[in-house]
């Protein structure tokens, strides 16, 4: 894990201006950023947005920059702030879990909630590196998987900085107090309060494990796949963990159990047999786009983007966004597959 870079890692160029966007040094922190602020967030749109925000204020603010602090700590200055005034009006984002209690696939199915209520998934290639050492990917994985992320919505927006960059980010204590322009101490109470709060909630304060991808993971997913597009609930029910849980944002029900899955499968949620799978990931975790049959024609329309989580073996969370129309274009998906499978841009 790592944390602020040394003042010469990176400097911007002395030429008298900022430099034009192809050559901004800050380009290569866009990542890292972007999962820095989708974890403050919760929202893989509004990271991107703060991410934006701040590369643009990077970019303005150059002649400011005197190279006495590293570039990346300046960064996750700027985006800090950015993050810290964007929560400022904003109620934190759940998952259904957070919201009420186990219902039944027999039960009664509340209204959808509004977009901004629930934590979204984000692409991997968005902030997941791409080389570097595996413990340090292994830790951006697990940082960025759901419940973790949900976790953090729990805390107020200062402890969440904190504790992103102490405990996430392995930063020391006089780093983020300079970030943050405070004292050593109040860092360290903000991080004691904060790991107090996780604590009340029987929330972990650092991120668990996730499961590498290995043969078997792979196996898996393809026995998933059949599974799922041949509707054999049978073969399905088979892969899952005996504490399944499932989710379908913006629906607030969620389920537990093989078996209120398969009652969910094969009652409302009938309409998804016949659906097409395509793999994706998410959150450091493999999933699938999911396209249902187009009952009125040929081919396959957007329904879901499925994020799986996967445990000793069987998966224990079928997590099912629907705001195809926000999600599928992150992925570079399209919303419509033609008769033969094959993606039709509209």
């Amino acid at each position: 894990m790592t944390g602020l870079a040394t003042a010469d890692d990176a400097r911007l160029p002395s030429d008298g201006g900022p430099p034009s966007a192809g050559e901004a040094p800050w380009e290569q922190y866009r990542r890292e950023l972007t999962a820095y602020c989708y974890r403050m967030l919760g929202s893989s749109a509004d990271a991107e947005d703060a991410v934006q925000d701040t590369m643009v204020r990077a970019w303005k603010g150059y002649d400011r920059f005197e190279g006495r602090s590293a570039l990346r700590s300046w960064l996750y200055r700027i985006a800090t702030n950015v993050c810290l005034t964007m929560l400022d009006s904003r109620n934190r984002r759940a998952r259904p879990m957070d919201m009420g209690p186990v219902g039944s696939a027999g039960g009664d199915l509340k209204p959808p909630l509004p977009e901004t209520t629930w934590i979204e998934p984000v692409p991997d290639e968005r902030i997941m590196p791409t080389a570097g050492d595996p413990a340090d990917v292994a830790v951006s994985r697990e940082s960025v998987r759901l419940a973790f992320v949900a976790a953090l919505q729990h805390l107020p927006p200062r402890q969440r900085v904190v504790l992103i960059l102490r405990e996430v980010l392995q930063w020391r204590a006089a780093e983020v107090a300079e970030l943050l322009d405070t004292s050593v101490a109040s860092v360290n109470s903000a991080l004691q309060r904060a790991r107090a709060t996780l604590a009340e909630n029987d929330i972990e304060e650092s991120p668990g494990a996730v499961e590498e991808m290995d043969e078997a993971h792979t196996e898996l997913l393809a026995k998933y796949a059949d599974a799922f597009q041949r509707y054999d609930m049978a073969a399905l029910v088979a892969l899952l963990h005996e504490d399944v849980v499932m989710s379908m944002p913006p629906y607030p029900l969620w389920l537990r159990g093989p078996e209120e899955v398969r009652a969910w499968m094969l009652g409302r949620g009938a309409e998804c047999e016949g659906s097409r799978l395509v793999p994706v990931s998410a959150n450091g975790m493999p999933g699938f786009a999911q396209y249902r049959r187009d009952p009125g024609g040929e081919g396959w329309f957007a329904w879901a983007l499925q994020v799986l989580e996967i445990t000793d073996g069987r998966i224990t969370g079928l997590n099912s966004f629907l705001d195809v129309e926000t999600l599928f274009p992150m992925w570079g998906l399209d919303t419509r597959l033609d008769a033969q499978g094959r993606p039709v841009t509209v």
